[in-house]
């Protein structure tokens, strides 16, 4: 088993811990966490999409042109460009990082966020569509060779492109928690992402979306999974850390997508919802799981934290391994400085312990 470690990026500082303060694009910090991550080990990064956040894939272009090594996984919503247009675009980028991009599919979990960009679909419809959409840009990947197209969701006649990907495709990966989800990677993904729960309820998820891969006739999707690991030297200094990160969260956290006036709390996505029932079963889980951070965040994106010192995290992460798991992203609280301590302490472990078993 290959097992790669995922980060996240943003165009500028932000934290759930604390006051949203400066620019939206900061330069030299964006510059300071690509490099973070290309030097400390890290495999790929996330670039996020948001409605209202600097627009994914020219943000996946400079993370891009500021490294080496790294490769980016860019974030992308099935609707918010024309498939054939959306096959060139990440072609063309792909070709000029030298084969470093892949595309994370998100259907789309919130309404409110759809329909600030005038996507008014129902869920299930939007998850149909997106394994339309998927299709077409593997196949429009695959070679120049002129194809039309007549699906429910799109039309068009004679596509070509001379700009293909550096290896006539890219990793595809969809995230989810839903039945719909779960359905999606199996049949269209090579990677399917997961946020982080128990060790049980994880490999339940697991079990559910190679069950949909073997009804497609697909190879399994590699696993990966989320955390927001809380490190310190020692376990007693992560979980003092672990405290004052949550006193921030309730003192600072806004969400990113305010609800509408009127609007019900409860998250409508459904791992949102899977996150916020495993933290009402109690706070600890497994070896380190903790779980009052996605409580306080109201379970708003990847939120549940490992605690504790570089070995128990490192040693947590290789439980997730053992279960199937095999892109582990980790990212802080504090995002530029963990991303600089989980290099330096907790992967190399990781990785360590992966040889030796290899070796063995």
């Amino acid at each position: 088993m290959t097992v790669e470690f995922v980060g996240m990026i943003g165009a500028s500082y932000y934290s759930e811990s604390a006051t949203p303060t400066g620019p939206a694009i900061d330069q030299a910090y964006l510059r300071r966490f690509a490099r973070a991550y290309d030097e400390g080990g890290f495999d790929w990064t996330l670039v996020p999409y948001g409605s209202a956040a600097p627009e994914s894939n020219q943000l996946a272009a400079a993370v891009l042109g500021r490294t080496e090594r790294l490769k980016v996984m860019l974030a992308h919503r099935p609707g918010v460009l024309f498939p054939t247009n959306a096959a060139r675009a990440f072609a063309t980028l792909d070709q000029l990082s030298d084969g470093r991009l892949g595309i994370h599919f998100l259907a789309g979990g919130n309404n409110t966020e759809q329909r600030r960009e005038g996507d008014y679909l129902g869920k299930d419809q939007r998850y149909e569509r997106a394994a339309e959409y998927t299709q077409i840009l593997r196949r429009a990947w695959a070679s120049a060779e002129p194809f039309s197209h007549h699906g429910e969701h799109y039309r068009f006649e004679n596509y070509s492109s001379q700009v293909l990907p550096t290896n006539r495709g890219m990793t595809v990966s969809v995230g989810g928690s839903s039945d719909a989800a779960y359905r999606l990677g199996g049949a269209e993904g090579d990677v399917f992402g997961l946020w982080g729960e128990p060790l049980a309820e994880t490999a339940e998820q697991i079990g559910e979306v190679n069950r949909y891969a073997d009804a497609a006739g697909r190879p399994h999707p590699r696993i990966w999974v989320s955390f927001r690991p809380i490190i310190a030297a020692t376990d007693e200094l992560a979980w003092e850390r672990a405290q004052g990160i949550l006193g921030g969260i309730k003192q600072n956290f806004t969400p990113k997508t305010p609800l509408p006036v009127g609007a019900a709390a409860a998250p409508q996505n459904v791992g949102s919802q899977r996150l916020l029932t495993v933290a009402a079963k109690g706070e600890h889980h497994d070896r380190a799981l903790w779980t009052p951070t996605a409580t306080a965040t109201n379970a708003a994106g990847s939120s549940t934290a490992l605690v504790g010192s570089y070995e128990t995290v490192a040693a947590a992460l290789l439980d997730y391994v053992d279960i199937g798991c095999e892109l582990l992203s980790v990212r802080g609280y504090d995002p530029l400085n963990d991303a600089v301590d989980l290099g330096r302490y907790v992967l190399p472990l990781v990785r360590q312990e992966l040889a030796h078993r290899t070796a063995a």
